[in-house]
């Protein structure tokens, strides 16, 4: 369980994958932009994080264009958007990479957010959870769709003690925002 994270404050790690993306002919993968359903996701991702009260005190987020949008529409929902740091190392990064990015994060920040890609997204919201409440480990491992939103709490002194199996799953959530 999280006891074995340690000592420290409480933390949460929430990971939100890109939403909905299209894929124009002639468009690099990283280039790519938002679908109309990511346009209506997006801003509904950043309404369910106020809505729950977990507003990251820092964003990191994937240089691919489809995460930076999100980013941009998530956090136009908020009086005051954190500072986000946008890192190439995330665009295409599995497990190991996008906790190694995590553990550089300063230990003044209590709530982080990380907005990047699949499948290392899953894999690491899986790989860190001993536990999850209800349902929520199960629904990742069946899909872990675009615009979802895991949250995982730990204690720890800093980021750099956040490891596998140290963390517990507390929510997930797929905000699907409404046609026009």
């Amino acid at each position: 369980m999280i006891e074995r994270a340690g000592a420290g404050p409480l933390r949460r790690l929430v990971v939100l994958r890109h939403a909905k993306s299209a894929r124009p002919e002639g468009v690099s993968d990283h280039e790519r932009p938002l679908a109309p359903r990511g346009l209506r996701d997006a801003p509904a991702a950043g309404r369910a994080l106020a809505e729950a009260d977990c507003l990251p005190d820092l964003a990191l987020c994937s240089t691919a264009v489809r995460a930076r949008r999100t980013w941009e529409l998530v956090a136009a929902q908020w009086g005051t958007p954190p500072q986000v740091r946008l890192d190439p190392r995330l665009y295409a990064a599995d497990a190991d990479e996008l906790l190694a990015v995590v553990q550089e994060v300063p230990s003044e920040v209590d709530t982080l957010l990380l907005v990047g890609h699949n499948p290392g997204l899953e894999d690491l919201v899986l790989d860190l959870s001993a536990d999850g409440l209800d349902d929520t480990l199960e629904r990742v491992r069946a899909k872990f769709p675009t615009s979802a939103i895991a949250v995982l709490s730990w204690r720890g002194a800093g980021w750099r003690d956040l490891a596998p199996g140290t963390a517990l799953l507390t929510s997930v959530t797929v905000p699907r925002g409404e046609k026009r």
